[in-house]
């Protein structure tokens, strides 16, 4: 059985995750025809910082690091104990992801199952989340964990 903690993010860990993060967020939604290539990591990092005014120490935010069984870094987690949309009870997970040189191992449903906890002992009565729908290893974790679809948005190209 694979197992990861969570700790709360360092400094560094933070500064470092939110440069990433940018890029990532900005090039997923470009994927997914949301937005314009053009000022989509700007737009990126705005969103963030509306959501995380002060930092990794905004209220109500789980910022997390996920450490395998000897310490060693895995994967990272966002989660609002608040959701976006008002939903009583209901946090929301707005980042998960493994290390790209630890995938594959089974981290992911571990790190998943930690964050989980975290957010289970912080009050939250459920956990939301959004994923791409060509993100089909994501899709299929999340269903094999429980998550059932709650909204779920459709496009046919023209």
């Amino acid at each position: 059985m694979t197992t990861v903690t969570v700790r709360p993010m360092t400094e560094d860990e933070y500064d470092a995750w939110q440069a990433e993060l940018a890029e990532e967020y900005a090039a997923d939604q470009v994927a997914a025809g949301r937005w314009a290539a053009d000022g989509a990591v700007e737009r990126a990092r705005e969103e963030n910082a509306d959501l995380l005014p002060a930092g990794r120490d905004t209220p109500r935010m789980l910022l997390l690091r996920g450490v395998d069984a000897d310490g060693e870094p895995v994967g990272r987690a966002w989660v609002g104990l608040d959701h976006p949309r008002g939903a009583p009870g209901i946090a929301f997970l707005y980042d998960i992801e493994i290390l790209e040189s630890r995938r594959g191992a089974g981290l992911g449903r571990a790190l998943l199952d930690a964050v989980e906890e975290a957010t289970r002992r912080a009050g939250a009565g459920a956990l939301e989340l959004n994923v791409f729908g060509r993100n089909a290893v994501a899709i299929g974790l999340y269903a094999s964990n429980g998550y059932g679809v709650v909204t779920q948005q459709m496009r046919k190209a023209l």
